[in-house]
């Protein structure tokens, strides 16, 4: 059963409107419309309520045809998303960790934000090869040195 997302937390604050947006950075907003939600059943051990009501909460979010996020951020969270991404492109999030549907729903769009977050971080430059110095050479093999001699002290005596 999916359902259109009527309203969804976001740090804490209410957001309810038709074109809501969701900041995720303070250049990235996502359009609510953006986001679908389906309802399941939890799994798992639980109460009374485990086997009628529908807690879990599966968002959907579209990462190829999603107009506000940047070339970049898109590649890089397709690579994030690892196997929670699907052949059309589009994220799938589970969350059932809570009892209640509101509090899921929260956990849900939360870890999207935080991937997304994690996504637009631009990525670390890459690493220069250098060579290790003279002096670190010379540790290097004086090290290699001693260690040769606590090995020589240990054989028996008059082996050579």
């Amino acid at each position: 059963m999916v359902v259109p997302p009527r309203r969804l937390l976001c740090s804490s604050r209410a957001v309810a409107s038709d074109d809501a947006m969701i900041p995720v950075t303070p250049r990235i907003s996502l359009d609510e419309s953006e986001l679908a939600e389906s309802f399941m059943r939890s799994s798992g051990a639980g109460g009374q309520n485990v086997q009628k009501v529908e807690t879990a909460v599966q968002l959907r979010f579209d990462v190829r045809g999603s107009p506000n996020l940047p070339d970049g951020v898109r590649e890089r969270l397709a690579k994030l998303a690892g196997r929670r991404l699907t052949l059309e492109g589009v994220i799938v999030i589970t969350a059932q960790r809570h009892r209640t549907r509101e509090r899921n729903r929260e956990d849900a769009l939360e870890r999207l934000l935080n991937l997304i977050r994690a996504a637009a971080e631009p990525p670390p430059p890459k690493r220069r090869p250098t060579r290790p110095s003279l002096a670190a050479k010379r540790r290097r093999l004086d090290g290699k040195a001693e260690r040769g001699k606590v090995k020589r002290l240990r054989e028996r005596p008059g082996e050579e």
